[in-house]
């Protein structure tokens, strides 16, 4: 069977806005770890600092920001997304805009943050707005929940992925948290720490959070149901209280202005 094509870039990045409130209520968190090692590689805590939290997205991270003191504005592109991040964070701001062109002044952040989102960006535009944008001495951290390759079950699904759609999926988001793609121009230093987490949710939040992911949002309904009821009958094999036990590494890189 042929595998589905995989979506233009621009068609994935706008794949989001109807999925927002499944992305919401499945996608996973952040550890406090994480937050532990941005604030030691920053040299500075989150506490009182000013934060432009960038493709946030519904706020998952921006609440995790906000949570440690930080006095954080969220920025998101999508029009549904942004709609169900001031539903679930009211008292929290966002402003819609992208990182190649952000719409904030210069030099007013501290931070400048981006989970899960850095690659949905050029390089060649975003790293002069970050530059712009951060205070000196301003960090710019980039995050991803990634897949560990240690965890039998993980890389046999990953695999499944790979075949389903003829891409190493793995591969594709291990390649996006490279720190030298993440500036391809050398201008800015990055330090990479890696934190590995993990959560227990349902069979049910486990396919509804893969399902969130844009090769899947655009994929054909008929192939996606069908692979998803094979998706469960594994799970339930590894998994036979319905319990699903996620492992992540999260890949920071924290580079920091002069």
């Amino acid at each position: 069977m042929t595998a589905p094509r995989i979506p233009a870039h621009a068609d994935r990045a706008h794949s989001f806005n109807a999925a927002a409130a499944q992305y919401a209520a499945n996608r996973p968190s952040y550890p406090p770890a994480l937050f532990d090692a941005l604030e030691e590689l920053a040299g500075r805590p989150l506490a009182g600092a000013r934060v432009a939290d960038v493709g946030a997205g519904t706020g998952i991270s921006t609440a995790r920001l906000h949570e440690r003191g930080a006095d954080v504005l969220a920025v998101e592109p999508g029009e549904g997304m942004a709609a169900q991040f001031r539903r679930g964070l009211p008292d929290i701001p966002v402003v819609r805009g992208n990182g190649n062109a952000l719409p904030l002044a210069d030099s007013c952040a501290d931070f400048l943050t981006y989970a899960q989102a850095w690659h949905w960006t050029d390089p060649a535009q975003s790293v002069p707005e970050a530059l712009r944008v951060l205070r000196p001495g301003g960090a710019l951290a980039l995050w991803w929940n990634t897949e560990p390759d240690d965890v039998e079950w993980i890389v046999e699904e990953s695999d499944r992925v790979r075949r389903f759609f003829g891409v190493d999926a793995r591969a594709e988001k291990t390649a996006a948290a490279d720190r030298l793609k993440a500036d391809p121009s050398g201008r800015l230093s990055f330090t990479r720490r890696d934190v590995r987490w993990s959560r227990r949710v349902p069979v049910d939040t486990h396919l509804a959070n893969l399902g969130s992911h844009s090769a899947f949002l655009i994929c054909p309904e008929e192939r996606r149901t069908a692979f998803f009821a094979e998706a469960r009958d594994h799970l339930l094999r590894t998994f036979p209280d319905g319990i699903v036990e996620e492992t992540y590494d999260v890949f920071l890189l924290v580079a920091t202005t002069p």
